[in-house]
């Protein structure tokens, strides 16, 4: 195997940076410090024009779309247990209550996971759980017949949550998906009071009270465009809707991605490709619809067009001093070492995406690279944001306590952090517009691919045979590898448009199956998801007794899985195959 070494940078890619305006980027925060920007108010879309009037200013070309959404707004929410109340907050995509209130049986779950669940009977109960609110709990407790849950906050902060596990707007089909609880959340101190009197009283109940208003609402969408008629273009994205001011959620984003921009269209004679800069609505209130829609609305010129996708979340946040924990599609890891190391001075821990951010163009088969940027340090102190974050063994832990709070506000942020983290998005993102080969190594996902197939295998023992993917994986790693040194060593403008020409044509085939279950026109469930997930439930097979009902469909899934994969892996080994002869000639 040939790992691709990444060409030298663009000449004069440092005087770029050195003219990263730190200042500047503080003067939009103040002006993001001035509004609440949930998703369809005012209030956001007299931000977002202010976005426009400067990219504009930047030399490209604007569109501020409005679009219908299904976006749910928490209102006011009151918790009453052996007749106080306690303060909590609803959650975007609850139930409201009935108007006297949801009073039923608490019963305590744990972290609200599959054990915390096992043999409880929540039917029409409210569950007790350790954590903030989320999509998969939420899942869990809807399926169980649960009427409430009751959040305990791992601290004395409450945090915004979006529990729906729907991703965009609901469709005919995946509507009765969303939750049927009544959902909130207590501090922690709140939290253990609640504890202390269910350990007393095993029959005591909770009145929940909850005023959430969901439906459908016009929310925009601003693109900016500097790219030719149907050129390709690097999509570089982030959203702009908050929960409060949300000052570094998601302002330092918008700060940066705004900077990359200008300094970017300085230099739009050097770029080999267009770039199109979108600011999200939904991401907050909507569980990622204006994403969704736009990959719904716009597939086929995405599929064409677009050739990696950037995402910026959260920068500049104050001692969010790690960044060696962000994530990226396997192709891309070369890119993020390299300005993760010499912008950051860190070491890419070579993380994978997470189901999560605005990442709704898997399907489509474009590549991805970050989301989150920088993270607190690990200290074993409670941080809520770690827990969608990732957690296990990490340098990184989430973002500041004020994450999702009131008091992610101008104060929070760190111009030395957010013009460092701004570098790290100038280097990948001037790379992706000025290498004249796109820098994707499909030899690196092929190692990567192989590692996740040998794990499986491992896990269904010979019970289940994936000897295809695995001598089809080992065959991509060679060609990507052969691909990677004819690249290297090729010369012309006719000889990168036939590498580029194939590096996007075997991410159609492989991002779709490596970050979906393969509907290329749909999107899964937001909940967490491994790599190459269509394959994941072979892990429970040895659960199962051979010959068992359980088992055996099981394996008719896997089969059907094992396919998907196989016929991916075909297409993207035809597309190298076809490239290097191309090359040959």
């Amino acid at each position: 195997m040939t790992t691709k070494t990444l060409p030298a940078i663009a000449a004069g890619f440092s005087d770029l940076v050195a003219k990263v305006d730190g200042s500047l980027m503080m003067r939009h925060l103040d002006v993001f410090d001035r509004w609440t920007k949930h998703a369809g108010t005012p209030e956001e879309l007299e931000s977002l024009k202010y976005i426009e009037a400067e990219m504009k200013s930047y030399g490209f070309k604007t569109d501020l779309i409005l679009h219908d959404a299904y976006i749910s707004l928490p209102g006011v929410a009151s918790v009453t247990v052996n007749g106080e109340q306690f303060a909590c907050i609803a959650h975007s995509f609850s139930r409201s209550s009935p108007k006297s209130g949801l009073t039923a049986q608490i019963v305590y779950v744990g972290a609200g996971d599959d054990a915390g669940f096992a043999g409880k009977d929540v039917g029409g109960r409210i569950v007790l759980v350790d954590g903030i609110a989320n999509p998969a709990v939420s899942r869990r407790a809807s399926r169980a017949g649960a009427a409430g849950q009751l959040h305990v906050s791992p601290h004395k902060y409450v945090h915004e949550m979006c529990i729906s596990p729907v991703w965009g707007s609901p469709t005919h089909e995946s509507v009765a998906e969303l939750p049927s609880t009544v959902v909130v959340t207590v501090p922690l101190e709140t939290g253990s009071t609640i504890k202390e009197a269910l350990a007393a009283n095993q029959a005591l109940t909770a009145t929940l009270a909850a005023e959430v208003d969901t439906g459908w609402r016009k929310t925009p969408i601003l693109v900016a465009d500097l790219a030719g008629d149907d050129e390709p273009f690097v999509f570089y994205t982030g959203h702009h809707d908050t929960w409060y001011y949300g000052v570094m959620d998601n302002g330092g984003a918008n700060a940066t991605m705004m900077e990359v921009a200008r300094l970017c269209a300085l230099r739009r004679y050097e770029w080999k490709r267009g770039l199109r800069v979108v600011f999200w609505s939904g991401h907050s209130q909507g569980r990622y619809s204006s994403s969704a829609w736009y990959a719904e609305t716009h597939w086929e010129e995405l599929e064409r067009r677009a050739l990696a996708h950037v995402n910026v979340d959260s920068t500049g946040g104050k001692g969010n001093t790690i960044v060696a924990d962000t994530t990226a599609s396997a192709e891309l890891r070369a890119v993020a070492r390299e300005a993760i190391a010499q912008q950051g001075e860190q070491t890419f821990t070579n993380r994978r995406m997470g189901r999560a951010g605005d990442q709704s163009f898997w399907g489509i088969g474009v590549p991805s690279i970050f989301g989150n940027m920088s993270e607190q340090p690990a200290t074993g102190e409670a941080n809520a944001s770690a827990s969608v974050f990732g957690g296990g063994a990490r340098l990184g832990h989430g973002t500041g306590w004020w994450w999702h709070t009131p008091y992610d506000t101008l104060d929070k942020m760190d111009e030395t952090i957010l013009v460092r983290d701004t570098n790290i998005y100038l280097q990948v993102v001037w790379r992706l517009l000025t290498d004249a080969v796109l820098p994707l190594d499909y030899a690196e996902h092929a190692a990567y691919l192989i590692e996740e197939l040998q794990s499986l295998q491992k896990a269904a023992g010979d019970r289940f045979d994936l000897s295809v993917l695995l001598a089809r994986a080992e065959e991509l790693q060679r060609k990507a590898g052969e691909l990677n040194g004819r690249i290297a060593q090729a010369k012309g403008a006719d000889a990168a448009d036939i590498a580029n020409d194939v590096l996007t044509k075997v991410a159609r085939a492989l991002v779709p199956v490596d970050y979906s279950t393969g509907d290329r026109f749909g999107q899964d469930p937001a909940i967490n998801q491994q790599a190459y997930p269509a394959l994941q439930p072979l892990r429970g097979l040895a659960a199962h007794a051979p010959g068992s009902d359980a088992a055996l469909f099981l394996e008719v899934g896997m089969r059907r899985a094992r396919n998907r994969v196989a016929f991916a892996l075909r297409d993207a080994i035809a597309a190298i195959d076809n490239g290097l002869s191309r090359l040959a000639a």
